[in-house]
């Protein structure tokens, strides 16, 4: 693998095989490495379901946050999925490659019992990615076009309820998916930011957010340097946390990107026990909002080995701007 992401699988709903969870990439070895660009859905731009007659027909009962229950007036069977808003939301709707925050149950759309739920315990909702590369087609689709705060109920095909791959997963029968969407995980840094350190890499930001580092003509420092770039007002990260992130890591020998979340479509989510010591230490005891750069010695990011897939030669210095995003 190229990446230095060791990309770990999504168990942020314990819904399979209903659910079909299924995660394209590789694993790495023993070696702990920052994560790499996550990859976009394929369906990118997918249209929204139109609502139906069966999911139309489902009544809905309790608050938004709240686990849901349903009537159904008969067992459904919808020839296509189908989704119909049951609460309004505000804001822009979700879109694929969307980090969101939500809660999901899901029932048997021909009895109507509960199959599972999850992401109402924390009032904030489960953290997951809208991507084809995650999901089957009509868990996807329910979590696309929706707006913060507000509530739908998507009656999906049993054909849209099947991994895209077949012999995945057992078969799936048709599903009543009811989805609380909390919000929608920023792109980028939104913290205050802060006057720029002498002897630091200097750092520009484009329009939408990603960095252009220059590494300045000086050795590099023995020790880890971090600089806050910007302050965030959201929660400390702790250690060990799970975190969304966007970020960008520069070689100090060569001044060149060797890995960076930004132009993927979707910010990457790891935990800080999967990434390298220098790129953790970054991370913990910083606030969502923030954006961080650290410059990491060999001895905290990849020592005597190096990793040559991605030009990092033994010793080397890498250097790493995060914007971070989110935490769970």
């Amino acid at each position: 693998m190229t990446s230095l992401r060791r990309r770990p699988r999504l168990l942020a709903l314990a819904l399979v095989p209903l659910l079909a969870l299924a995660v394209a990439g590789c694993t790495g070895g023993d070696e702990p490495s920052p994560p790499g660009p996550s990859t976009p859905g394929a369906d990118a731009g997918a249209d929204c379901l139109a609502p139906g007659p069966e999911s139309d027909s489902v009544e809905v009962s309790g608050p938004v946050g709240s686990t849901p229950s349903i009537t159904l007036p008969q067992p459904l069977s919808a020839a296509e999925s189908q989704r119909t808003v049951v609460v309004p939301g505000s804001g822009d709707e979700t879109a694929t490659g969307d980090v969101v925050r939500v809660a999901i149950t899901v029932f048997d759309a021909t009895t109507g019992a509960l199959v599972n739920s999850a992401g109402y315990e924390s009032g904030t909702g489960e953290q997951l990615t809208i991507s084809a590369d995650y999901y089957v087609p009509g868990l996807e689709a329910a979590l696309l076009c929706a707006q913060p705060g507000g509530r739908t109920v998507t009656v999906a095909s049993a054909a849209d309820m099947q991994p895209s791959q077949q012999g995945t997963a057992p078969p799936n029968a048709a599903a009543v998916i009811v989805v609380d969407t909390f919000s929608v995980v920023p792109t980028r840094a939104t913290g205050v930011r802060q006057e720029a350190q002498p002897g630091f890499p200097a750092v520009e930001l484009a329009d939408d957010g990603r960095p252009t580092v220059t590494i300045p003509d000086a050795d590099p420092p023995a020790e880890l340097q971090l600089e806050v770039l910007a302050v965030g007002d959201g929660p400390v990260v702790p250690d060990p946390a799970n975190v969304t992130v966007q970020y960008q890591g520069v070689n100090w020998r060569t001044g060149e990107v060797f890995d960076e979340s930004w132009g993927t479509g979707t910010p990457a989510t790891f935990s800080t026990q999967q990434v390298v010591s220098g790129f953790a230490k970054a991370l913990v005891g910083q606030t969502v909002g923030s954006q961080v750069l650290v410059v990491v010695p060999p001895s905290e990011g990849y020592g005597d080995a190096g990793q040559a897939s991605a030009g990092i030669q033994p010793g080397d210095t890498l250097v790493f701007v995060v914007d971070v995003l989110a935490v769970a």
